[in-house]
């Protein structure tokens, strides 16, 4: 192969690879994830040092929190990242423990069903607007969703403040 085809190929191997939908990171441990919902901002931490701040949008009803299915709400509080999703229906995901065992006494306790499934995600559609439309959901755009995939380890600590 000529010296002409061989860069050719490692630039047309380069661009495949950027456009992967993993991402690979040799950053430091993401130790604790933190959601400020009044401000529509999502951190990731390492011990105390923020590593990176994203923009994001809510469930449709984002005040307060999440208290059953459908409310809209996104949940405030203490949780886990519990899971990855690669096929996820909104591009990558990650998993919240929502409901905890406090919230499922409360829906029990009131006759309801708390609810469940709620993830950090993508998006199927390019967006950036200020309206709030998961069903209550974390939702950044797909470039971040693949650096937050990358970074965030199952286990890791995540708090949701109002």
């Amino acid at each position: 192969m000529n010296r002409r085809h061989a860069l050719t190929l490692l630039g047309s191997t380069a661009a495949l690879s950027a456009c992967s939908r993993f991402a690979t990171y040799h950053g430091p441990e993401v130790t604790r994830l933190e959601v400020y919902k009044s401000e529509r901002l999502l951190a990731a931490f390492h011990h105390g040092e923020m590593l990176e701040v994203y923009d994001m949008n809510l469930g449709f009803a984002p005040t307060g929190h999440k208290t059953e299915y459908g409310d809209g709400r996104t949940p405030e509080g203490e949780y886990l990242i519990d899971r990855r999703n690669p096929n996820s229906e909104y591009y990558l995901s990650l998993g919240i423990s929502y409901p905890n065992e406090a919230d499922v006494a409360q829906a029990r306790a009131r006759g309801v069903n708390p609810g469940g499934d709620i993830f950090i995600h993508g998006t199927t559609w390019p967006f950036r607007g200020k309206e709030d439309w998961t069903a209550g959901c974390i939702a950044v755009t797909n470039r971040e969703m693949r650096q937050l995939y990358a970074m965030v380890a199952v286990g890791t600590p995540i708090t949701l403040y109002a």
